[in-house]
């Protein structure tokens, strides 16, 4: 079934590419794959997956430990991260998606130049301002960025989002249509271009695609359901 899945995810994510002008390699497909064992990222990985989110460190580094020998393999930290473990999230994964705080930055920082390493990060904006989100509010964002730029040992590539759940995916375009918007005012004011926006799930990926995503996050449309 997961190779089945990401053959559909494949023709779907090219079609929507080639809607907003662009190419189905300029497109992430990242699989999230926390509470996912390890046969079945296997399954995804021989099935032309490279990418890899997880949302809790502690899962991930057993992940990244287990298939360290498989060399093209990609893990990217795409949950809500708590300062105590920066210092893991920057020794395992190869960028964070979830920087929301200035405290955050500041340990990611530390940690990078520890670890004599540039690290890739990308801001969480909470879209919706939903209480019980990850991201720093739209209204701060700004403040937030100037203040990740002083960072030496950071490279901020770009803006990640979660937007409120709707059924109909259509509902999270206007959404998906913000964080590109504030995207391109950060690069306008900073004169500083910004590669990266992390937006569209399972249900809404066409959509965020569409609206210019280059990298999704895709769990249950490639494992099927969690089960938890």
């Amino acid at each position: 079934m997961i190779k089945e899945n990401v053959l559909k995810i494949f023709e779907k994510v090219k079609i929507s590419a080639e809607k907003s002008g662009r190419k189905f390699e300029d497109i992430i497909i990242l699989a999230a794959s926390k509470t996912q064992p390890i046969e079945k990222i296997l399954k995804a990985y021989e099935a032309g997956i490279r990418y890899f989110g997880e949302n809790k460190v502690q899962e991930g580094i057993s992940k990244i430990e287990a298939l360290k020998d498989i060399k093209d393999i990609h893990w990217h930290l795409i949950g809500g991260l708590q300062t105590n473990k920066a210092k893991y999230a920057v020794k395992y994964f190869e960028m964070i998606h979830s920087v929301d705080r200035k405290e955050l930055s500041d340990e990611l920082d530390k940690r990078a130049k520890k670890e004599n390493k540039i690290m890739p990060v990308l801001i969480e904006v909470n879209v919706g301002e939903e209480e019980t989100k990850y991201g720093v509010k739209p209204k701060d964002l700004f403040n937030l960025y100037e203040y990740c730029l002083t960072k030496e040992n950071l490279d901020i590539q770009g803006l990640m989002c979660i937007p409120p759940y709707s059924e109909n995916p259509e509902d999270s375009r206007k959404y998906f249509i913000m964080l590109r918007q504030l995207k391109e005012e950060l690069e306008n004011k900073f004169n500083k271009k910004l590669k990266h926006l992390s937006m569209g799930m399972s249900h809404d990926f066409e959509v965020a695609i569409e609206e210019g995503a280059t990298i999704v996050r895709i769990g249950t449309a490639i494992f099927g359901k969690r089960n938890y």
